[in-house]
């Protein structure tokens, strides 16, 4: 007699299932390098690049000279030299950590709310830091701590008021993500209203610095906002990191996601307050650049798949590439002037999202 065992074919152990998933989704050797190599030449690029160029053999120089054990004959002036740390290097890595930040929180909320199209201004960041600047700028709000300034502690703070709000509005059916996404465009729409009265109160001089930083800008002279934005980095991108196979396994279904020992409530709430974190501290030192969490996962997900466990890696590194090569272009399109980052970055996204309206229309 013919012997079966139907239900333990259908049903999969949980170790079965988890072991399946790891082994779809191991992250490609040749992407992670291919990714790096272009991080390497966007730095190369964007250090040599602008008003005062610098020869590219002079930067690699410097550079390899700043590592320990290293002895490399240096070709820059000490004017040079000055223009490449305090200035250009500074701005470069800025771009850098700003572009991964936003990129890797776009991805996070795309994984969590099973939505493509989710960025991190969905739950009000934008317009919570957007008011902050302007209290600060505008009206003298001093929330100055330590090294670090007003403005950016001011956009910081209202960023995570815009933040809390959403949650705290959709924590009832916080399983919904679409109630989540629901909260914070209300919240978004409330604290734009606010920015907006706000800034016809100022004067024309303030709204035109307001105005300025609202669209986006990565100019520094000195490595105090690098040093402000790395520590959130590295907290809130180790978070998101560790959580990438969590979101691989809730496009499973809570279902499954609950077999493998797995809690959908909390891994959505901690990806959700980690990618707010790492947003907040990138606009509160960079201004309002749209389109960065949009389009860097998107991409990836073009070249690599849909597993999690590479789109949130790599969207980190291809967006720390992008929007270093995106402030190049704003150095220097307009030359001797300078275009704000968040322009750039919008005439390349826009089109981008209705590219990405289109192809799901067409594959639904």
């Amino acid at each position: 007699m013919k012997s079966t065992t139907p239900s333990t074919r259908a049903q999969p152990a949980p170790d079965a299932l988890e072991a399946s998933v790891t082994k779809a989704f191991r992250l490609p050797v040749s992407a992670v390098l291919g990714t790096l190599a272009l991080l390497l030449l966007a730095v190369l690029a964007s250090a040599s690049q602008g008003a005062a160029g610098l020869p590219v053999e002079g930067v690699v120089r410097s550079l390899a000279g700043a590592l320990p054990g290293l002895d490399v004959e240096q070709t820059l002036t000490g004017q040079q030299q000055q223009v490449l740390w305090q200035i250009r290097l500074p701005r470069t890595m800025l771009a850098a950590l700003v572009g991964g930040s936003l990129a890797v929180a776009g991805a996070g909320y795309q994984g969590v709310f099973r939505n493509p199209l989710a960025d991190p201004y969905l739950l009000g960041v934008s317009a919570g830091a957007g008011l902050g600047a302007v209290l600060a700028l505008g009206f003298g709000l001093d929330l100055s701590w330590g090294p670090i300034a007003a403005l950016p502690m001011a956009a910081f703070l209202g960023a995570l008021v815009a933040v809390t709000g959403s949650v705290l509005v959709a924590r009832a059916s916080f399983r919904d993500p679409a109630t989540l996404l629901l909260a914070g465009v209300a919240m978004a729409a409330l604290f734009s209203a606010a920015q907006t009265y706000a800034l016809t109160r100022l004067d024309e001089t303030r709204a035109r610095e307001v105005l300025s930083w609202l669209f986006g800008r990565l100019a520094t002279h000195g490595w105090q906002p690098v040093a402000m934005l790395l520590p959130y980095v590295v907290l809130a991108g180790a978070v998101l990191l560790l959580h990438a196979r969590h979101l691989d396994v809730l496009r499973l279904g809570d279902d499954e996601a609950r077999s493998l020992g797995l809690s959908p409530a909390r891994s959505r709430l901690v990806v959700v307050t980690a990618a707010t974190l790492i947003t907040a501290a990138a606009v509160s030192v960079s201004g309002l650049i749209a389109f960065v969490g949009l389009v860097t996962p998107h991409v990836v997900r073009l070249l690599v798949g849909h597993s999690y466990r590479l789109i949130v890696p790599l969207s980190a590194v291809l967006g720390a590439t992008f929007l270093a090569f995106v402030d190049i272009g704003a150095r220097t399109l307009v030359a001797p002037a300078e275009l704000p980052v968040g322009v750039i970055t919008a005439f390349i996204g826009a089109p981008f999202f209705c590219f990405v309206l289109w192809r799901g229309k067409a594959n639904p």
